[in-house]
């Protein structure tokens, strides 16, 4: 990682300080430290947090200093690496400093769209609300390959409910989840942003943006969980199911065959005196009973309506 320091200034009067460091002891970080005195206690403070980390202070009791770190990934789906992004942001009075953006989003906040964006912002929070909302747009493309997946998973259900179908359901619970946690800084930064500039922020167009984009994540977050819900439980419901059938299926077939296995008891004991045994025709006539007996059991479960339509045939596919 090349080190280097670009100070952009913009038309509200704020300027954009963005910064890439190859470690903590680099000399950038130092500079840093020196033209701005109120960043050496969060420099230092976040070099110990591998979390994202968000704090509000007021330094002169007044003016408000938001700092902190995000963590996000740029892919559209995640790895077993768990591979993510993370930058360290300041934002005190007309100065938004940023320390190793990645080069991606870098690019997506110079391009016109964006830059035009930063020419209407009247001061270094807005900024931050414009980088915010661009940063957010890694977890909508995201999401958009994650119900394309979710959608392949449902189809995969209702065609043909596997047993490895609970693994990639779970799998998905595990994908989202990892979002959502990914996810709750930036819900927290519009929070915070709030305490630190109160009714400032109610009529402003970029944190209204920033917050609005937050909502469509959380209504996202909480419809596919519940829509993940929903599979484990049918799946569920399907296993119950098939074991109930399966019971009620063992215990006819038990109860069908009870009179050959009583027959088969009786007649194979080693006793010299059983019926029919040393007749020509008595075999035969084991054998009629047996089958009558059977019959007659089955006959009699159907009469009860025991069997139900375990032994209809089915056209449709079957799950």
């Amino acid at each position: 990682m090349t080190a280097f320091e670009q100070i952009s200034t913009f038309r509200g009067g704020w300027e954009w300080w963005d910064i890439c460091a190859a470690d903590w002891q680099d000399s950038v970080i130092q500079h840093l430290k020196q033209k701005i005195p109120e960043a050496a206690e969060w420099l230092d403070k976040v070099e110990d947090i591998p979390s994202s980390f968000i704090s509000v202070r007021f330094p002169d009791g007044h003016q408000p200093l938001m700092c902190g770190s995000l963590i996000y990934s740029v892919q559209e789906e995640i790895d077993s690496q768990r591979n993510c992004n993370k930058f360290y942001f300041l934002v005190l009075n007309q100065k938004l400093v940023t320390l190793n953006l990645d080069q991606n989003t870098r690019e997506i906040m110079h391009t016109a769209e964006r830059q035009t964006m930063l020419e209407q912002c009247e001061d270094a929070a807005d900024g931050m609300f414009v980088l915010a909302r661009a940063v957010l747009h890694y977890f909508h493309t995201g999401m958009d390959k994650f119900e394309i997946n979710l959608r392949r998973l449902e189809e995969d259900m209702e065609k043909r409910n596997a047993r490895t179908l609970m693994d990639s359901i779970l799998n998905a619970r595990f994908e989202l989840l990892y979002w959502s946690n990914m996810f709750i800084p930036f819900s927290e930064l519009v929070t915070a942003s709030r305490e630190a500039y109160l009714d400032k922020l109610e009529e402003n167009r970029f944190f209204k943006q920033l917050l609005y984009r937050v909502t469509r994540m959380e209504g996202l977050f909480r419809h596919y969980e519940k829509e993940i819900d929903t599979l484990i439980s049918i799946d569920d419901a399907i296993s119950a199911f098939r074991g109930n059938e399966i019971s009620k299926t063992l215990t006819i077939v038990t109860a069908v065959f009870t009179p050959a296995t009583v027959v088969g008891a009786i007649w194979g004991m080693n006793f010299e005196n059983l019926p029919w045994i040393k007749t020509g025709w008595g075999f035969a006539c084991v054998i009629i009973a047996t089958v009558l007996s059977m019959a007659g059991m089955y006959g009699w479960l159907m009469m009860k309506g025991w069997t139900g339509d375990l032994l209809q045939t089915n056209k449709r596919n079957k799950l």
